[in-house]
């Protein structure tokens, strides 16, 4: 068989005040040849896909690699080269057997609310209705009828944080070269769960119902099963949880298969949420501990990876104000404020301007005197299910006992080495303050005495009922306690 491959891949906070432009998909991007290159976000599943294809001897034709940090909407006529891009390396490899794509599942551009689905649908129109289409999105997506008349097969990860990139991807090949070789005919249900919130699967009931999802497949004629959590910060007409059901011809056992665990997730909603402490409660919380094991909190309302600029400092001021010690907190996005201390070098002490520089859901500056403890020239850390995540020119500052790592390139911490790489120790302080919502959670839970999750101001609200929609329905919980009653407004 001759295999189409590629990745085009964001995802969009339409509330964020930063657009997504060309520069943020340059930062990882191939064309042609990224499942060639070492592993990093936007070409570990296409890596899994070649790796497989040419042990079973077909031939893969490879187009784009690229995935930007989340943002803000992305620019229409960057979307539209990217989009074409794809486009026109496919139609110059035509016929294709099959195609597979790596995407994400909410990005937005303007003019566009489901780039995905306008992707897909294109990608149909070139290869004909003949030609197997299988696509891997991340579970924060927005699930179209416009994706799943456009693809034979969709597969979503399982797992927040998304340790599983790699094992989806290697979970639709071989439905996509089944369905291309005549082996199965999938056929793909959705149901709306109106629900729009947070699923962690680090924890119970959700890890349980991962765990279950998985007993499905395979059985009984069912091929798949994804639990789409969506993408809350996006303002789209189909934001929103959503279970997903691929079947082998029968999509009357689809349909009442997403149904059924559709109503098992609502079930669990109240077991399922977590609840966000305050700002001062959390950290009451962390000095009464008596655990020698540093307490992480995760300021999850400044997370960049669902948007957020990453430079908030409610946080951050709330320390100072208090006078608490022994804290490690990061990542900032300060690249200006990186670029003073790498030119005052190490071991410098003066005052500085941190954080609060990109608007309103940034909050207000904190100036504080520090002395220059570590800098690095091209600072990385562990990536999501491998590879690395790339932070640019980056400083550890120390304010009287407070420590900051500030970044050049906007990220989210996934791993300790995004702190301890600069040289700077977590074991031994009683905070560490990580900006992200999830992510952190696989590689800082075992260092940590406990995980609390705290709901500062930021771009990435953790009030599901209160997101100012304008493009669905308020039928859904949490906004009103049943959306499946009929007077529900």
């Amino acid at each position: 068989m001759k295999l189409f491959i590629a990745g085009l891949a964001t995802e969009t906070n339409t509330f964020a005040p930063l657009p997504t432009g060309r520069a943020a998909f340059l930062a990882d991007y191939a064309r042609r040849d990224g499942s060639r290159n070492p592993p990093r976000l936007s070409n570990i599943g296409l890596k899994a896909w070649r790796e497989m294809a040419e042990a079973d001897g077909h031939a893969v034709v490879e187009s784009l690699s690229t995935f930007a940090q989340p943002g803000g909407i992305t620019i229409g006529a960057v979307y539209e080269e990217l989009r074409d891009t794809l486009l026109v390396d496919l139609k110059a490899a035509l016929p294709v057997d099959a195609v597979l794509l790596f995407m994400h599942g909410a990005m937005v551009a303007e003019g566009y609310d489901d780039c995905e689905g306008d992707t897909l649908g294109r990608v149909r129109a070139l290869v004909g209705p003949d030609t197997t289409v299988g696509v891997e999105l991340d579970l924060h997506c927005h699930l179209t009828e416009a994706m799943r008349g456009a693809a034979d097969v969709i597969v979503i990860y399982k797992e927040y944080p998304h340790t599983d990139i790699v094992e989806r991807a290697r979970d639709l090949y071989p439905l996509v070269i089944g369905a291309a070789s005549g082996a199965i005919a999938p056929v793909m249900a959705i149901h709306d769960c109106r629900m729009i919130d947070m699923w962690r699967t680090s924890r119970e009931p959700v890890s349980g119902f991962v765990r279950r999802m998985e007993a499905l497949e395979g059985r009984d004629g069912i091929l798949s099963v994804s639990f789409s959590h969506g993408f809350p910060w996006g303002d789209v007409a189909d934001v929103g949880a959503k279970v997903l059901v691929v079947a082998d011809g029968d999509a009357g056992t689809a349909q009442a298969l997403a149904r059924q665990l559709a109503g098992e997730i609502w079930a669990m909603r109240e077991a399922a949420t977590t609840r966000a402490d305050s700002i001062d409660a959390a950290i009451d919380r962390a000095l009464a501990s008596a655990d020698p094991r540093p307490m992480v909190l995760a300021d999850i309302a400044d997370n960049a990876g669902a948007g957020a600029p990453s430079d908030n400092t409610a946080i951050l001021a709330r320390l100072v104000a208090r006078g608490v010690r022994e804290v490690a907190t990061g990542l900032y996005w300060d690249p200006g404020a990186v670029g003073i201390c790498r030119e005052a070098g190490l071991g410098a002490s003066f005052m500085l301007r941190v954080g609060g520089k990109c608007g309103l859901t940034s909050g207000d500056p904190v100036d504080l005197r520090i002395t220059v403890r570590g800098l690095s020239d091209a600072h990385d850390q562990a990536g999501l299910s491998g590879g690395r995540a790339l932070l640019g020119p980056s400083a550890w500052i120390e304010a009287d006992g407070i420590h900051i790592v500030l970044a050049s390139q906007r990220q989210q911490p996934f791993a300790p080495d995004a702190f301890t790489g600069l040289g700077l120790t977590l074991t031994d302080k009683r905070l560490v303050v990580v900006k992200s919502m999830q992510h952190f959670f696989a590689a800082f839970a075992p260092i940590a005495s406990e995980v609390r999750y705290v709901a500062a101001p930021g771009a990435v609200p953790p009030d599901y009922g209160a997101i100012p929609y304008t493009k669905r329905s308020g039928h859904y919980w949490p906004r009103v306690a049943d959306p499946f009653a009929q007077d529900a407004p």
